[in-house]
């Protein structure tokens, strides 16, 4: 069972719509998945009300609960959980970091965002994190900023070879509870998360 927390110490940098496009790819390569919400805002789980499907499951959960639900994932059978966090820096990042075999760490290419990716990067490394890695997140198309970003991150921790870019269709897909695989299928967007997820489960 591989288990990838989204971790933002800043709001707004696409840590839920992350981790439910990633879910949603995750069944679609015929893996058993579990999305677990632990932010109080429970966006991944008002996806999942809007969503006209039974996976991937949905939990609200909070901290403490977590070793437990991934036991129970474990159990059961899962082969991914994605673990949706507060974007807030607090006591649940410390345990989400202890748990995960992957902290991924989504950031948009701003000095806010950058700065808050930079904290959280140092969070991770005092708590012991074992693997974390940022993910560049609402690249524009057009410019150096993405470079900029990546050259500033990487002197900290690894950035993801795979970027995503600033298209409608991440936000789009989730009015009604999609995937942009679901959305669009051949687009952009659903390339952009399969070979992001195809990276992940091999780092």
């Amino acid at each position: 069972m591989k288990t990838i927390a989204l971790l933002t110490e800043k709001g707004g940098g696409g840590k839920s719509t992350l981790a439910v496009h990633l879910a949603v790819c995750a069944i679609r390569q015929g893996k058993a998945v579990a999305l677990i919400d632990l932010d109080p805002q429970a966006s991944a789980r008002s996806w999942a009300e809007r969503r006209n499907a039974d996976e991937p499951p949905v939990v609200s959960s909070t901290t403490p609960e977590l070793p437990r639900l991934l036991e129970e994932a474990r159990i059961q059978g899962a082969d991914f959980v994605v673990i949706d966090t507060p974007g807030r820096t607090d006591v649940t990042t410390a345990r989400v970091i202890e748990l995960a075999d992957l902290v991924l760490i989504p950031t948009r290419a701003s000095i806010y965002d950058l700065e808050a990716s930079h904290k959280t990067a140092e969070l991770f490394k005092k708590a012991g994190g074992r693997r974390g890695t940022f993910i560049l997140n609402a690249v524009p198309s057009r410019g150096t900023r993405a470079q900029e970003a990546r050259d500033a991150l990487q002197e900290v921790l690894p950035v993801a070879p795979v970027e995503l870019h600033q298209l409608v269709a991440y936000s789009d897909a989730l009015n009604d509870g999609r995937s942009v695989e679901e959305l669009a299928p051949h687009g952009k967007a659903a390339q952009e998360i399969r070979t992001l997820y195809e990276w992940l489960v091999n780092f």
